[in-house]
């Protein structure tokens, strides 16, 4: 741990002191990121009576952040370039923060799942560049300790998610599942704000937002037709039931991929690239 933190002549990024306070926001944000995307899970039965809805419609209160989250990953990593990683990283933060208080606070599953939504576009946000600030922070001798420890990280924190969050639900509600984000989040935006350093844009190309739209609505029809297959049992169950559920996302699949194949052909920067065009 003390290796991460010292600093030689030459070393890129950071110094000490502030590199450990970059660290520290870095990683607190990944893990609630990751602890929102698995532990909700548990507390879908107790969500359910406690907002008087259906367990197949509670499931929504997972999926909404998880499609979100898969929706916006490419579209953030791509305006961070242009933007600035510090800038969608307290973005993605502060959304993140904001729609965790929304959670705790929501009487309705249409209003959870909402801002469970905001909450996977914030934890997107961050995700999707953590390992680039970790690259900036960092000098190049210790990029490959830092990054494993993220992943190390995350790995922890899902398998340690399901538990942290059955503790909450038994003791305190599953309010609380969301409401423990905010101060660790507020900790961490302060963190970020400190340490966190204002890298210039790399990128002066303009941004791709129809690739952008059509690349978040293909993925959320894939994510939505494969999801559907699910949710009928048996062969004759599932070609009665299934069509019904995944009718309105093929279509809309098969034109999201044609219109990002077409941003792809004829922009000059599209936000999808499949091979090297030049």
């Amino acid at each position: 741990m003390m290796e991460l933190l010292s600093t030689r002549p030459g070393d890129e990024g950071l110094p000490g002191r502030p590199r450990l306070l970059a660290m520290i926001a870095v990683m607190t944000t990944v893990t609630m990121a990751v602890f929102d995307g698995s532990m909700v899970n548990i507390a879908l039965p107790e969500i359910s009576r406690a907002l008087s809805v259906s367990a197949s419609d509670a499931v929504w209160v997972a999926n909404g952040y998880l499609l979100a989250a898969a929706m916006t990953l490419a579209i953030f990593a791509a305006l961070a370039t242009r933007i600035g990683f510090r800038q969608i990283f307290v973005f993605g933060l502060s959304l993140f923060t904001l729609a965790s208080a929304g959670c705790a606070l929501s009487s309705s599953l249409d209003m959870l799942v909402f801002m469970r939504v905001l909450q996977g576009i914030g934890g997107a946000a961050v995700l999707s560049i953590s390992p680039a600030i970790l690259r900036s922070i960092f000098p190049n001798r210790l990029l490959g300790r830092i990054l494993g420890l993220n992943a190390f990280l995350i790995a922890t924190s899902t398998a340690v998610a399901p538990l942290l969050g059955g503790t909450l639900l038994s003791t305190l509600g599953w309010e609380w599942l969301f409401a423990i984000n905010l101060p660790l989040g507020m900790v961490a935006l302060l963190l970020s704000l400190r340490a966190l350093p204002c890298n210039p844009a790399r990128n002066s190309k303009r941004f791709d937002y129809a690739g952008g739209v059509f690349s978040a609505l293909l993925l959320g029809a894939l994510i939505m037709a494969a999801d559907s297959f699910t949710k009928a049992s048996g062969l004759v169950s599932h070609c009665v039931t299934a069509p019904r559920l995944w009718w309105p996302s093929s279509p809309l699949s098969g034109v999201s991929a044609a219109l990002l194949s077409l941003c792809y052909r004829w922009r000059s920067s599209p936000l999808q690239g499949f091979h090297s065009r030049r």
